[in-house]
């Protein structure tokens, strides 16, 4: 058994910032585990973690493998129910929720793919012309959706902040690392962008992937190599 939960997030700019937040607003002991894309994420030593490839992953405190952005922040939402970070399964919030995530995984981050295919695999020319203009239609359409979706609310879910926020926070990103898109023509997402980035968790998380000195709310506990925690019993 593992007493401390171990999240494996990817840099650069990888979607585990989410749960890297995630883990912030729950406040409870863990530690992060540092995993370089692509080269360490698509490694040998790391599919023995995660046989895709990919991250986030979560060595749980009961030594359990969990991969998927999806599947953590819900076993994270389950233990912050008194945080109101998760819902009680078959309740109306936790299906709420379970939806945002579902928009957000499968049309909001999947809007960037194509943008990400051909950053990482070198794509010029006519291939890199085609797959960005698809990208950009695609990453354009998703931000209308979600724009959509929020109206004059706070949060993704309303009143309050949830895990569908953090989540969307890593990925709203992408759209500056992409040059893509411009996010003040949708004044509601930005306004959510920006009272997220000025969140003490966000910042967190930034700070952890640029390597930098980081004030957490005391969670943290500090970062293992991928070696060592192959190494665990």
């Amino acid at each position: 058994m593992n007493p401390t939960p171990i999240l494996f997030y990817g840099v650069p700019s990888g979607c585990s910032f989410g749960s890297i937040v995630a883990l912030e607003w729950l406040a409870q002991p863990y530690r992060l585990c540092r995993i370089e894309m692509p080269a360490v994420v698509s490694s040998e030593s790391y599919r023995r973690i995660n046989p895709v490839g990919e991250t986030p992953s979560l060595l749980t405190a009961k030594g359990e493998l969990l991969s998927e952005s999806m599947a953590i922040l819900n076993h994270l939402g389950a233990l912050g129910i008194d945080r109101k970070l998760g819902f009680t399964q078959g309740s109306r919030d936790f299906d709420r929720l379970n939806q945002m995530l579902g928009f957000l995984n499968t049309t909001f981050f999947s809007a960037f793919s194509p943008l990400w295919h051909a950053l990482e695999h070198g794509s010029a020319g006519e291939e890199k012309k085609a797959l960005t203009a698809f990208g950009r239609a695609n990453v354009r359409k998703a931000h209308a959706q979600l724009e959509a979706l929020l109206g004059g609310q706070p949060w993704l879910l309303g009143q309050e902040r949830s895990l569908a926020d953090a989540y969307f926070i890593g990925i709203a990103r992408w759209t500056k690392y992409h040059e893509v898109v411009d996010r003040r023509d949708y004044p509601a997402l930005q306004r959510l962008f920006e009272k997220l980035e000025a969140d003490p968790a966000v910042k967190f998380a930034h700070a952890i992937e640029a390597q930098q000195p980081a004030l957490g709310a005391g969670g943290f506990v500090g970062h293992i190599a991928l070696e060592e925690v192959l190494a665990l019993p």
